[in-house]
């Protein structure tokens, strides 16, 4: 690692003044080195070289989570194929063959330690971060009073604690890329919720909140929106619908069901979700967006209820 990405951590912690004297210093030091890094290797295959990404600048970094399916696989794939170097964190196995351009990790962002050490390997192995994409979740369904403390805490250690841990773990990497973007996965649910999952929609709506605290405290080098999916076919959604609210034998009915209640009249793709996270990560698309929640719901929210 270099020693710009070694010092990154501890230079976001001065002032812009000091910070940028000792930037400039750091500049001339590896001039001289003719860009030698220090000694060190890792166990992890090395990062793919920078390279011109035919727009004018060079690979950029993302760290996706919840990588394993649904709209988070959807959106490592999508990264991969406009030329990112991604990494990918899930508790459970990335279908995914690592490669140059994709490093799968397992991680529980509920926990602080795994979260902290798995980041810390990204930013050795990287140097910086050029956008994160907090997406890792999980959902439980019925009745407030049948919602036990445990489900509800480990619910909430996921949602909502792990965008806490992993965004502020990444901070000083974010920082070393100059500018960034994190973009928080939240819900529809943060805005108009429905009955039998309360705790999903409660943690959801703390997402947005806390999104738009940190777009305040990160700007301008950071900039931190969110995306507020509504109806995707996932197996999230798949398992939610087992709660009961809409009618139907089974899930493919109640699918269609929900399709109807939306202006598209269906509902949406993976795909189509994480078109909407690559425009918020990419500086050359939103850079003027700042603490949004893009509502992608294919209209379910804009319908009165009285209809």
């Amino acid at each position: 690692m270099d020693l710009r990405s070694r010092l990154a951590p501890k230079l976001q912690r001065l002032s812009p003044e000091v910070r940028e004297v000792l930037e400039a210093l750091i500049a001339e030091i590896e001039g001289q080195q003719g860009g030698t890094t220090g000694p060190g290797t890792s166990a992890e295959p090395s990062p793919k070289p920078q390279h011109d990404d035919g727009r004018g600048s060079q690979t950029r970094i993302v760290l996706v989570t919840g990588a394993a399916q649904g709209i988070g696989l959807a959106t490592v794939r999508l990264f991969l194929e406009e030329g990112w170097t991604v990494v990918g964190w899930d508790v459970r196995p990335i279908p995914l063959e690592p490669s140059e351009t994709f490093w799968p990790m397992q991680v529980d962002v509920a926990q602080p330690d795994q979260v902290a050490q798995a980041m810390d390997a990204v930013g050795q192995r990287f140097g910086r971060l050029d956008a994160l994409v907090n997406n890792a979740a999980v959902q439980i369904t019925g009745p407030l009073v049948e919602t036990t403390p445990e489900a509800w805490d480990r619910l909430m250690a996921v949602n909502l604690k792990g965008v806490y841990l992993v965004a502020r773990a990444a901070y000083p990497w974010l920082r070393a890329a100059g500018r960034a973007a994190v973009v928080n996965v939240a819900s529809v649910h943060a805005l108009a919720t429905s009955a039998h999952i309360g705790a999903y929609a409660a943690s959801k709506g703390g997402v947005l909140a806390l999104t738009r605290a940190m777009a305040i405290e990160w700007a301008p080098e950071i900039r931190v929106n969110a995306v507020l999916p509504g109806a995707v076919d996932t197996p999230m959604l798949r398992a939610g619908l087992q709660r009961g609210h809409f009618t139907g034998e089974d899930v493919e009915a109640r699918m269609q069901a929900l399709a109807r209640r939306t202006v598209a009249q269906r509902v949406a793709r993976p795909e189509e979700i994480a078109q909407a996270i690559l425009f918020l990560a990419d500086h050359r698309r939103s850079s003027f967006i700042y603490g949004h929640g893009l509502v992608v719901d294919g209209g379910a929210t804009i319908r009165l209820s009285t209809e």
